[in-house]
């Protein structure tokens, strides 16, 4: 013990901003853990003789290693990556087939492996296993690329994106949606961080009701702090910690979603798209005789999208409403004879039908005066049920609120933009006609 709290006084010296989860961790020793393991509850199990057979400074980024799966939800995520995919990723049902269900082994260190974590007569571990061992890698493959170094030597076997190629700095899901991990299943049927990288439970852990587990507001309140401390001296953080504490307890709007979802809104609302049609009679006729009523019909609703292409709005940007066009189609039924695309910069371009969104030639360069795009597509026939205009938001916009619904896609700008000519210029921002939902 006195060795461990050495190792995670050295962790918190060169790593001073993970301090307080460091501190938060419960010590429990057990002997069935393969080495250093931690569960969702902030319990970190430990091998007594890993211990005595690992320098201090290994020890140290080994604590770091631990709570870096806890301070990033490895559990929660793993769960729900679990959950959505059945255990269907690469490298499951791949040329290998899944592993099979029995099998139970021992590591290198000669410790039993944990139910499941076998192999069989090939090596592989056991199917149960396999998922866990996957969403191991992954979750090591997302923290091990940037927390080693300055004061914390890597471990030995450490397991680093490198192994299979693979850019370093992406997310455990990125890793198991794209890679295959078979050809690593033979040399880490070993690795067990618990179910804190996982989130499978473990026989050798305690549970929710077991001692010394933190609460859910005791887990959020430590990683709030930590989040708050890495914000507070960002130049101290590596740039995975930084986009971590950024959205930690911020999380990025799914913004393509939102975006479908208000499209839908729009083009759903009473008005859009509503007709009469004596191709079904109205069922109010029985209540006047001889006089045949007509019914309310719903057509499908015409959408012109406004894409601002002024020299403000840069190429991928561009690109990203090219996408957002496609996925605006789909959100109207896939009728891309409904969906039109107008160019703007000071200047509106010509109605375009939509065929397919990557053939679409977007015309533009200058100024910005939205104004222009929203009076060319009020004067297109037939009139548009949902106008989208897709900008930065450096734009005027229109003094009264089109005779139809309106969503802005807004490509993030600072609060306060930069103009040569006028230093104390401020973009006005969109109108409260219309529902702004934030790109990227």
């Amino acid at each position: 013990m006195e060795k461990l709290l050495a190792a995670r006084l050295h962790a918190v010296k060169v790593r001073p901003y993970l301090a307080d989860a460091l501190f938060a961790l419960h010590v429990v020793e057990d002997r069935s853990v393969p080495t250093m393991a931690v569960d969702a509850h902030w319990r970190c199990y430990v091998s007594p003789g890993f211990v005595a057979c690992t320098p201090v400074e290994e020890l140290a980024g080994v604590w770091v290693h631990e709570v870096s799966h806890l301070l990033r939800d490895h559990h929660g995520r793993g769960e729900r990556y679990a959950r959505e995919h059945e255990g269907h990723g690469p490298g499951e049902r791949g040329e290998m087939g899944a592993p099979p269900a029995e099998g139970r082994g021992r590591n290198e260190t000669g410790v039993p492996a944990a139910e499941g974590w076998g192999r069989n007569e090939t090596g592989v571990p056991a199917a149960e296993g396999w998922g866990r061992l996957r969403r191991n890698i992954a979750a090591d493959f997302e923290i091990n690329d940037d927390i080693y170094g300055d004061g914390l030597p890597r471990p030995a076997g450490a397991v680093l994106p490198s192994l299979l190629r693979l850019p370093a700095g992406l997310l455990m899901e990125d890793y198991l949606r794209t890679a295959s991990m078979s050809g690593l299943a033979a040399d880490l049927a070993w690795l067990d961080c618990g179910s804190g990288a996982d989130g499978q439970d473990r026989p050798w852990e305690l549970g929710p009701d077991g001692a010394h587990g933190l609460s859910r507001q005791q887990r959020d309140a430590v990683r709030f702090r930590v989040a708050e401390g890495i914000k507070g001296r960002p130049g101290h953080a590596p740039e995975g910690w930084r986009r971590w504490a950024d959205e930690a307890f911020h999380p990025p709007q799914p913004w393509r979603q939102v975006l479908g979802a208000a499209v839908r809104s729009a083009a759903g609302a009473p008005g859009a798209g509503e007709n009469h049609s004596y191709r079904r009679p109205s069922r109010r006729s029985a209540a006047v005789p001889g006089v045949l009523l007509p019914s309310l019909r719903r057509t499908p609703p015409r959408v012109c999208v406004v894409i601002d292409t002024s020299g403000s709005v840069s190429d991928a940007e561009l690109g990203s409403a090219l996408l957002e066009v496609a996925a605006i189609s789909r959100a109207v039924g896939g009728r891309r004879d409904l969906v039109s695309v107008i160019s703007c910069d000071a200047a509106a371009g010509v109605a375009v039908p939509l065929c397919r969104a990557e053939n679409i030639e977007l015309v533009g360069g200058g100024g910005t005066d939205l104004r222009s795009g929203f009076a060319r597509a009020l004067r297109s026939r037939p009139r548009p049920d949902v106008i989208v205009a897709l900008t930065d938001g450096q734009t005027p916009w229109p003094s009264a609120q089109p005779p139809c619904r309106t969503v802005v896609g807004l490509f993030p700008r600072p609060t306060r933009a930069v103009d040569e000519k006028n230093p104390d210029y401020v973009p006005d921002t969109p109108p409260p006609w219309a529902r702004v939902v934030t790109i990227g």
